[in-house]
């Protein structure tokens, strides 16, 4: 098996997540919520936060664009006007 377990882009995306449940676990704790509440909210964090830094951290396979393609053709046309 020559390559990683998981993508680096997969292993940031988990990283990311378990940041953020942590932090907002840690944070619900210094609120004086109980650990069970604590946990809880720091699992429900972490649920919401692997697809937003999915679709925050752009794949491979979608390149973006470069915006000099898109907009050469707005000034060849106002030129050509």
């Amino acid at each position: 098996m020559d390559r990683p377990l998981l993508s680096l882009r997969s292993a940031l995306i988990f990283l990311l997540a378990l940041l953020t449940g942590g932090a907002a676990s840690g944070l619900t704790a210094v609120a004086g919520e109980g650990p069970a509440r604590s946990l809880l909210a720091g699992l429900a964090a972490i649920g919401l936060a692997v697809p937003f830094f999915n679709r925050l951290i752009a794949s491979e396979d979608r390149a973006v664009q470069p915006p000099s393609a898109a907009g050469a053709s707005t000034v060849m046309k106002e030129g050509h006007e």
